[in-house]
């Protein structure tokens, strides 16, 4: 009776646990190897984007970049969450520059915010269409770029009105942001629709220098998480400048976002 309770168990049943032993190994041995596959594909892809980021950058920009990605991937992963920050533009749309700065933006996945001037609009209603088919965000920077201040209530409200009546035309999108010309607002003023308005932290003064490596320096050197900075889409120098430092900053770990997702958090 001993050595009957000693046996192994039956055949048929020895086969079924071997079967399952080995489909068992052949699954993990699958997981193992696809779970390579995937870390390799990863290595490529970055490798790719790092190639490609570093076509649009000066050679010394370029080389810091193998080391701003070490020193991301050494970070605890809780550490790596983005930083926000958002790109505006003022005094567009611009027949030609504006085109190219959203075929930029377009290629990195970006959104910024253009605040545009009613003057500027007519004859370039195509690109303020596309700006807002884009997924930027359009506000309003007057008609005819005046210190509202300086005006009476009725012509300061002629000014925003007609220029957000204008855009809403071309996109069939309310306008609900400002930034006033020279950052002067009236928080008094009544006008039809109540106007919110966004102001800037990081200004580029772009329009008196026509150096884009000085504004790419001076734009990573001082930029700080949920900065707005303040550009303007009329030169090509900002355009260049623009896209290099999405380049740089994005390396550094910063999500570019519209500005009212700044003001609003």
């Amino acid at each position: 009776m001993e050595n009957a309770g000693r046996q192994g168990a039956p055949a048929w049943k020895r086969g079924l646990l071997a079967g399952a032993l080995g489909a068992g190994m052949v699954l993990a041995a699958a997981g193992v190897r696809e779970w390579k596959m995937e870390q390799e594909r990863a290595a490529a892809l970055s490798g790719a984007q790092t190639a490609v980021l570093a076509e649009t950058l000066t050679e010394t920009e370029a080389e810091s970049l193998p080391q701003i990605r070490t020193e991301a991937e050494s970070q605890p992963q809780q550490l790596q969450e983005k930083k926000k920050i958002a790109l505006t533009f003022d005094d567009g749309p611009h027949p030609y520059y504006t085109d190219q700065l959203l075929d930029g933006l377009a290629e990195r996945g970006v959104k910024a915010t253009f605040f545009l001037l009613g003057c500027n609009i007519e004859g370039n209603e195509e690109v303020v269409r596309r700006i807002a088919e884009e997924g930027h965000l359009i506000g309003n920077h007057t008609w005819y770029h005046v210190d509202i201040t300086t005006l009476s209530q009725e012509e300061a409200c002629a000014e925003i009105q007609n220029t957000s009546r204008k855009i809403t035309e071309i996109t069939g999108q309310p306008v609900e942001y400002v930034r006033p010309p020279f950052g002067n607002w009236d928080k008094e003023l009544e006008c039809e629709v109540m106007m919110i308005p966004i102001f800037w932290s990081v200004d580029t003064l772009d329009w008196s220098t026509r150096n884009a490596d000085r504004l790419v320096d001076q734009v990573v050197s001082e930029a700080e998480e949920n900065d707005i900075i303040l550009m303007h889409d009329s030169y090509d120098s900002t355009v260049k400048a623009a896209l290099r430092i999405v380049d740089l900053l994005q390396a550094e770990g910063y999500e570019f976002v519209t500005a009212d997702e700044l003001i609003l958090e």
